[in-house]
């Protein structure tokens, strides 16, 4: 496909339906991606910088795309039209966004435009580059470095040798640079975050080390700055000290199954995961130090193997859930040309067939490697290898065993045309602090002061709570817009109108308003958020009590995953809001919500 072509068959921005990215237009979108690597650095770590030895693969990226030095970025595009691209990863290292230092001569020699600028000046230009040419482009902070991969290397985490602060501020830096180029869609937030000497990265935790939390606050300050770009969330990459004696383990997306996110704008959600045949569910991929003897994924069955990638990753495009988003395999991949490893041969078919009979986003890792004056790969898992005078060696060409994979990969049968916009369902956590995913609310004054808050984004309205855990779920099934005017803050029993809930302390929202948010302290309730409607609500309902065991709906909306893990569950029906809350002290119940008064929407 060519630039113009590609770039007239979709419409930016991107946002997702359920588990499908869609454009503008409502058409899905669906991510055929590559990883143009070399931003994020490509130094090893030892020896002499300078020395391309000392590089992965012999290759000194000089920490801008690699191949620029060998080949004009027309030709580079061109080549990624032949592969059946539609995107494109770019991965880059915090440390560019602060070299101010120019690249040397050389290692543009090919694209001599790009003489005396910087690395994050040429990245300015790749990506302009490949947005003119009709590619979407999602930039993927890989490192904090510009030292590559993998294990004790200063990257492990995204406050690795710097702060959160300082990270989230190099990403608000470049959403706002690139907030003009529709096509530049999305922000992929950290790669592979994993355990360094001392502490593991964590899920929820509410420490200096939960990437839960981290990425929600990333996510919605750079949504603030770019409120076009999708948000890309990859899963923990490793927890553990990888020795048959200790725990440890790849969680990937598992954790999203009870913990998942809401940001402010929750149709820019898409979640990531990586696979490669050498790493494992508990593996972490090391030869010698710190090889286990738990299986890699090369080592599964095939039965196995689907049910892996589906228990990490894939559960999470499950329609109808709090957790329900696409997901991306933003890395996997294979040494191709010359590799005679069976067993790795043998996964990619499989992991590939999984792809594709899932409909499943990918990014294969790298794009662009250079071929050595022998004229054979210096990166065999490259896609397309370029020599020093600019011969070109790509996965098209005979001899690459990848090829009827890769093929099959990009011309399998997809769902494509219009996605169906269906209702969504998101969770709320108060565990350890404030979850405000409402823009309204964001932009005025603390509205229930000394309390832990949770709102739902503008979008949505309040549809269920936990009883003792903060837990809360919104939606939007079924929303009726909301009214011009003030959102009430209910303490009191001012607007309750019967005694639905008798011997009960009630929260009630007035007539013609529905719950949008609420206030705990310490897991009691304090306040509710009632938003008006602009149409007319029924006043009759039910009582939802929930105080023995759950009571949720037996079909529809996030009937099936467990927002609130070992409390009560209280949830109204698709059809109906949130008109009140009870509670009460009596009986050792310390105030925690016990029932909601829940009213027809019609």
């Amino acid at each position: 496909m060519t630039g113009h072509r590609l770039a007239a068959s979709w419409t930016p921005p991107l946002s997702t339906r359920g588990r499908y990215v869609v454009d503008a237009d409502g058409d899905r979108f669906k991510l055929k991606s590559g990883n143009w690597a070399g931003a994020q650095g490509t130094y090893e770590g030892s020896g002499d910088a300078t020395d391309p030895a000392n590089h992965q693969a012999d290759q000194m990226s000089n920490n801008i795309p690699l191949g620029l030095d060998r080949t004009p970025v027309d030709r580079i595009l061109a080549d990624f039209h032949a592969l059946g691209l539609n995107s494109v990863r770019l991965p880059f290292a915090n440390a560019l966004v602060h070299d101010t230092v120019p690249v040397p001569d050389a290692a543009v020699a090919a694209n001599p435009q790009l003489k005396g600028k910087t690395p994050l000046q040429i990245m300015d230009a790749v990506v302009a580059a490949l947005t003119a040419d009709g590619f979407a482009v999602i930039l993927n902070n890989h490192t904090t470095t510009y030292r590559f991969c993998c294990a004790l290397d200063g990257n492990e985490r995204w406050n690795s040798g710097q702060t959160t602060r300082q990270w989230i501020d190099d990403w608000v830096f470049l959403a706002k640079r690139y907030r003009d180029n529709p096509r530049v869609v999305g922000a992929d937030l950290r790669n592979e975050v994993r355990r360094d000497t001392w502490d593991d990265p964590n899920w929820g935790w509410g420490d200096d080390h939960d990437l839960h939390r981290a990425y929600e606050q990333a996510g919605n300050e750079i949504l603030k700055a770019a409120p076009d770009l999708l948000i890309v969330m990859e899963g923990i990459n490793w927890q553990g000290i990888p020795t048959d004696l200790t725990p440890h383990g790849r969680p990937t997306l598992t954790p999203v199954a009870t913990l998942s996110h809401t940001l402010v704008r929750s149709g820019k959600l898409v979640y990531a995961a990586h696979f490669y045949g050498y790493t494992g569910p508990r593996h972490s991929g090391a030869t010698g130090m710190g090889e286990t003897t738990d299986p890699r994924y090369e080592d599964l069955t095939p039965e196995q193997l689907v049910k892996v990638v589906d228990d990490q990753a894939l559960f999470v495009t499950r329609s109808g859930q709090h957790f329900t988003a696409p997901v991306w395999i933003s890395e996997f991949g294979a040494g191709g040309r010359g590799d005679l490893d069976a067993k790795e041969r043998d996964w990619f078919t499989r992991f590939t067939d999984i792809l594709v009979r899932n409909d499943s986003d990918f990014a294969i890792w790298p794009l662009v490697g250079w071929t050595g004056p022998d004229g054979k790969p210096q990166d065999t898992w490259a896609l397309v290898n370029y020599g020093r005078t600019g011969e070109r060696l790509s996965l098209l060409e005979p001899g690459d065993w990848r090829t009827p994979d890769w093929n099959k990969l990009t011309g399998a049968p997809a769902r494509s045309g219009p996605v169906p916009v269906e209702p969504r369902w998101n969770m709320l956590d108060l565990d350890h602090t404030d979850h405000d995913a409402s823009a309204t609310m964001l932009a005025k004054a603390d509205w229930s002061p000394g309390n832990r808050k949770g709102n739902c984004p503008d979008t949505q309205r309040l549809a269920g709570l936990g009883r003792g855990s903060g837990r809360g779920l919104c939606t939007d099934a079924g929303q009726p817009a909301k009214a011009p005017g003030d959102w009430t803050v209910v303490t009191d029993e001012r607007y309750v109108t019967a005694d639905w809930a008798s011997g009960y302390d009630k929260l009630q929202c007035p007539a013609g308003a529905f719950a949008v948010g609420y206030g705990v302290r310490n897991d009691a309730m304090a306040a509710l958020l009632c938003a008006p409607a602009a149409r007319a609500l029924p006043t009759t309902g039910r009582v939802v009590w929930f105080d023995r065991g759950d009571n949720r709906p037996p079909t529809g909306g996030a009937t099936a995953g467990d927002w609130a893990p070992g409390s009560y569950k209280g949830q109204c029906a698709d059809h109906e809001y949130v008109a009140g809350v009870a509670s009460t002290w009596k009986w050792l119940h310390y105030g925690v919500p016990d029932a909601l008064l829940c009213r027809p929407l019609n």
